[in-house]
């Protein structure tokens, strides 16, 4: 349980987990990741038997991830520590977890929310559109993305290598977990309104956007490539059609301004879908995506060397027509010419002479972020699983079946410490193939 100043509903939530943990007949612990509280929580949790972490990152997501490394368990559930979530219920979670979910998320909507227990803005807004788009974003069915009670496989979970320190931390594990193919379950569980008599640490403005930027970053066709798309195809049917001429739909006419505009959409979307292009490529070689065959075979078809002649033929027909232009101009004596006329010869030349350029730039930056690996490629390693993953994909063994509940920083026992803490070297090693084959951490 992350805490942070629960003095008042702390001891009431120990109570439930210890006891969910005696009638379920499970071996566990109840484990406390103080974040630096000031109102006795340390105590109240000593008191009631409860094992105490410090955590010294501020953060929700900082006290989750050190609390993950800090249990002992095979599975760990994870749930706020204001008693807004019933840890005496937890059967259904350890069900699916036995049965095989890697990730077991509670469903707040299907189970109930209590009147006061959720923000109307929360509850009707902010929830069901951010899980919306994460459903879309990235092909996930799980219907509440922000469940604070889920239950999960220790390693399996360590192996995502979550870094978000805030509330957005609940979204990255869907989404990591959604990429590394984990088996996620879901079921009903209730929300009432917590003990405190303080308002809750949850900003909800500030961590919606937080969670929104979250699911925009680790999506970049829909940020970048989608939106490009359609702005440069826009562009390009409205250079096509006003070209030849001016354009008359009923009253209105579409003549040299409207090519103006189009040259703008065109030049944009082109940049965002290039953007795309590099972004998705520095995230794959970061291990923060999953590398898909199709990309990987796109990349290839738009070598360095494919891009640099497609570019220079653009910037050369560009060149062109930019010449045929002023080579216009100087037989007029540099004098008047016909805008309309001289505008249709313009435009598509600049437009032309700019896509030349990006596709060039590109192609060169594309090339560059590649240069570490083909410096490991040089070295001839062969890469191997990344994160202590067997050759099949799976995490090994498990020492035992034992369920922790709560979160923590510091792993206090002797198998933790040797699985955790790697030499510098080893570590160093572990990454260099990781960024050779091209996984994402999983």
């Amino acid at each position: 349980m992350p805490c942070l100043n629960e003095a008042q509903t702390l001891g009431t939530c120990i109570d439930k987990a210890r006891g969910f943990l005696a009638r379920a007949g499970v071996a566990g612990e109840v484990l406390i990741a103080d974040n630096g509280s000031i109102d006795g929580s340390q105590a109240i949790a000593a008191q009631h038997a409860a094992r105490v972490v410090s955590v010294a990152e501020r953060g929700y997501g900082a006290a989750l991830i050190g609390g993950i490394r800090a249990a002992r368990g095979r599975f760990v559930v994870m749930g706020d520590a204001d008693d807004s979530y019933d840890f005496t219920g937890l059967d259904s979670f350890l069900q699916r977890l036995q049965a095989g979910d890697q990730l077991v998320i509670g469903n707040r909507f299907k189970g109930g929310i209590a009147p006061g227990a959720m923000p109307p803005l929360n509850r009707y807004l902010g929830n069901p559109i951010l899980s919306a788009i994460g459903r879309l974003f990235f092909g996930s069915w799980i219907g509440d993305f922000h469940c604070g009670l889920r239950g999960f496989e220790r390693d399996a979970v360590l192996a995502l290598d979550l870094k978000t320190a805030g509330m957005e931390f609940a979204t990255e594990m869907v989404v990591k977990a959604t990429f590394a193919g984990l088996k996620i379950g879901e079921v009903p569980t209730t929300l009432r309104p917590d003990g405190r008599d303080r308002p809750p640490h949850l900003r909800p403005w500030r961590d919606g956007w937080r969670h929104l930027r979250f699911l925009l970053m680790y999506a970049p066709a829909w940020l970048f490539l989608y939106p490009g798309l359609t702005l440069a195809g826009s562009g390009l049917l409205a250079l096509l059609a006003v070209l030849p001429g001016p354009l008359v739909v009923g009253s209105a006419v579409f003549d040299v301004h409207t090519l103006v505009i189009a040259m703008g959409l065109v030049i944009i979307g082109s940049q965002m879908a290039i953007f795309f292009v590099l972004a998705k490529q520095f995230a794959i070689n970061e291990q923060l995506l999953p590398a898909s065959q199709r990309f990987r075979q796109w990349r290839r078809a738009f070598s360095l060397e494919r891009l640099a002649i497609a570019g220079g033929l653009l910037v050369l027909l560009g060149c062109a027509g930019c010449m045929a232009a002023v080579l216009a101009w100087a037989r007029a004596d540099f004098g008047d010419l016909d805008y309309s006329w001289m505008m249709r010869l313009v435009v598509p030349s600049v437009t032309s002479l700019a896509l030349g350029v990006q596709a060039l730039l590109a192609g060169f930056l594309s090339s560059i972020l590649d240069l570490n690996l083909r410096n490991a490629a040089s070295l001839g390693e062969r890469p191997e699983p990344v994160h202590g993953e067997s050759e099949d994909g799976h995490d090994g063994d498990h020492e035992n079946d034992s369920i922790g509940i709560g979160q923590g920083e510091h792993v206090n026992d002797q198998k933790d410490d040797e699985r955790i803490k790697e030499k510098p070297t080893q570590r160093h090693d572990d990454e260099f193939r990781q960024r050779r084959s091209g996984l994402s951490g999983r």
